[in-house]
Order: structure tokens, then sequence, then C-alpha cells
């Protein structure tokens, strides 16, 4: 058995002790096969084979995941292992608290912004209100954003492979906003939790996040190139707990930025229009986003207090609710992700795939393209910040 094949049955082991761990299974359908048909591996003995791969493996891409497997396969035992070292162990990347003093700079920037009278926290939800879609209304408004994203990702970056499709379907009661479900076959089935209180703009933002030329194309992308064309069978499975999910989440976070010139937000914008969208000031709301961005982070904050500082869930809410300018239930929302078994690691992935990511790429299409193209692993990224 090649390591990779090792590797995709390593993977799928995992999966089944948690569902939701593999994100996505498309290599070999034998392999699957052959693990569902099995006793079920404990995670010590996962550990074990994980670490014996890993130290097999010539340091790279798949040595990488292999170790993001073994960490993980750690925590499933029980194993003593905190918070801090199982992120940087499944991931790459350690992470630290932020400052409240950084918070407080941004909500100081947000001050100067938000129109209209009362306090920060109260003009930022009249903002958001005004612009509220319907949840019945934002599926149709993403499938009408779509043909946009993806002839700019195809006029910026490259050409998506022929055959290539997209699904849009609303969901509730979900610990995430939206998901990319990718099936393989060069497809996806996006979902959009309408529990979650949504903008015009935020659909724009999701729709490059999940789709062009975000986690679609990405995966779309690396199954006609790196399978099909160049046989490394090691990209069919996509496992939460992975380096690889920090380059996904960077690419899906800063994509859009690179393809959406001034004339493509226009369209975009005329799109929300049709829908009955509120736009009082898109370049307002632009400059709001930008700013709230390094907000991003206080998620990653709510989950070291609790995992790593013993702080409890109400405490956590309140910091959430505090600095992320959001209501009660959203807050509620937000910690729900970072005490989910599944997810309370994976928080990081989106402010530290997005700096990493948007740190690499300078701007520069073709350095986008090589994410979307290549293995490129976290220490890759990482250089581009020294």
């Amino acid at each position: 058995m090649t390591p990779a094949e090792r590797y995709l049955e390593l993977g799928l082991r995992l999966g089944r002790h948690v569902d939701g761990l593999v994100d996505a299974y498309y290599g070999p359908p034998e392999l699957k096969e052959q693990v569902d048909a099995e006793e079920l591996v404990s995670p010590e003995q996962l550990g074990a084979d994980a670490y014996a791969l890993r130290d097999e493996l010539p340091d790279g891409w798949l040595r990488d995941q292999v170790h993001g497997c073994a960490t993980y396969a750690h925590v499933l035992a029980g194993d003593a292992i905190s918070y801090t070292d199982e992120v940087e162990g499944s991931y790459g990347v350690r992470p630290t608290k932020v400052s409240e003093d950084v918070y407080a700079e941004v909500h100081a920037e947000l001050d100067e912004l938000y129109p209209g009278t009362g306090s920060l926290r109260e003009r930022r939800d009249a903002w958001r209100e005004a612009h509220l879609i319907p949840g019945d209304l934002a599926v149709p408004v993403l499938n009408d954003l779509l043909p946009l994203l993806r002839a700019r990702t195809e006029a910026v970056l490259l050409d998506l492979p022929a055959g290539d499709g997209v699904t849009l379907e609303p969901v509730t009661d979900e610990p995430w906003w939206a998901f990319n479900y990718y099936l393989g076959d060069l497809q996806s089935r996006v979902v959009l939790n309408i529990d979650v209180p949504t903008t015009g703009t935020d659909l724009v933002h999701l729709a490059g996040h999940e789709v062009f030329p975000g986690h679609h194309t990405e995966h779309a992308v690396k199954e006609q190139m790196l399978i099909r064309d160049q046989g490394k069978i090691e990209e069919g499975i996509q496992l939460v707990p992975t380096p690889q999910a920090v380059l996904s989440e960077g690419i899906a976070e800063t994509g859009a930025e690179l393809v959406l010139d001034d004339a493509a937000k226009e369209e975009a914008y005329a799109i929300l229009r049709r829908h009955g969208a509120t736009l009082i000031d898109p370049q307002l709301s632009e400059r709001i986003s930008k700013a709230a961005e390094r907000l991003r982070t206080v998620g990653l904050d709510a989950a070291l207090m609790i995992h790593e500082e013993g702080a409890s869930i109400e405490d956590a809410e309140a910091y959430v609710e505090k600095w992320n300018l959001v209501p009660p239930d959203q807050a509620r929302h937000s910690v729900r992700f970072v005490t989910d078994p599944t997810w309370r690691a994976y928080v990081i992935t989106y402010s530290a795939g997005r700096d990493l990511c948007r740190a690499y790429v300078g701007g520069d299409p073709a350095r986008f393209r090589t994410l979307l193209t290549e293995h490129v692993r976290i220490g890759d990224l990482l250089a581009s910040t020294r």
C-alpha cells in the first residue's frame, strides 16, 4: 500500500469515530468500502499508526497532514493535551489571544464609520437591520451572484474544469453560517444556514468564500489537476483537523478581493438591488467590513478562554457579545461552534488562513493560482510573513 493510500485509510478510519471529521472523500472508492466494512479501530491504535506513517514520510505536505491526524487521534483517545497544542498539532499554527486593546481600536474605528445616533452597538444593529436579506431570498440571491463570480474567477485566475457544478440549499439549526459539501466528480452542494442574520454584502462574501473562487473552485481544480491529471490521490480526502483546512479557508477568505474589481462589485450590487436588498452606501459597507475583519479572532479568543483559562460558557458568550457587537443569540451561536467537539479547534483556520494567504499572495493573481493548483504547506505561508 502506498503512503497516499495509507493516509486515506487513516483519515477514513478517524472519520468513523466523529461524524463530519471527513469533510469530503472522493478518493478510490474501494478504500472507503474496505474501511466501512472493518471493525472500528481504536483512537490509540490510529494515533500509533499515524506516527508510524509520519515518521516514514519525507518532509512535505503529506507529512504535515498525517501529523494533524496523529494529533487528533490523541485528542479522541482522551490523552492529556492542551487546547493550544491541539490547535498547533492539527493546523501548524499556534493560537494566541489577541489583546483587547486591538478590539478597542477596531471599536473606535467603527464608531467613526457607523452613521446615526446612539451607542456603537445600537448603530451597528440598526445598520445591519436595514441591510438584512430575508431568509427565503438568500439562496435566490446567491444563485444570481454565482455566474458573475464564476466569470470573474475565470477572467482573473484560471478556467474551471469542464463539467463542474454547484447546487445551493437553505438549512437551519447548524453551528456554522454556511458549508460547502464537496461531493467529488467536480460537484459541490453548498448550504446556507438561514438562522444566521445575513446582509446583501455578506452574501457577496459568502458566494466568493464557498464557491468562486473559494472552496468549490479549489476542490474542483485540485480534483482535476492533482488527482485526475497527476494521480495524487492524497488530495481525495478533506479532513477537518489538518493543515489543509487553514489553506482552504485562507483561499476562501481572500479570493473574492482579487477577482472583484470596482466594476464587478457594482454588478454584484445591482443583483442585490434587483432582489430588493437595501444598499444605503456600498462603499461605506465595504469600509465597515474591512474594519470589522480584525474582530474575526474574537471567536478564537473565546475558545482559548474556555479551553485554556477555564472560563465559563456564559463568560465566553459575554466576551463575544461585547467585542463582536452581536446580540446574545449570535454570541451563543459562536460559542456553540468553539465548544463543538469536531469544530472547536477549527476556529483558527479563518483568521490565520486569511492572514497567511493574503501575505503569501500579496495581491498577485499568479501566487493565488499557486494556492489553487498545488499542495502549498503552512510553513510556506508562514515564511511569507517573516
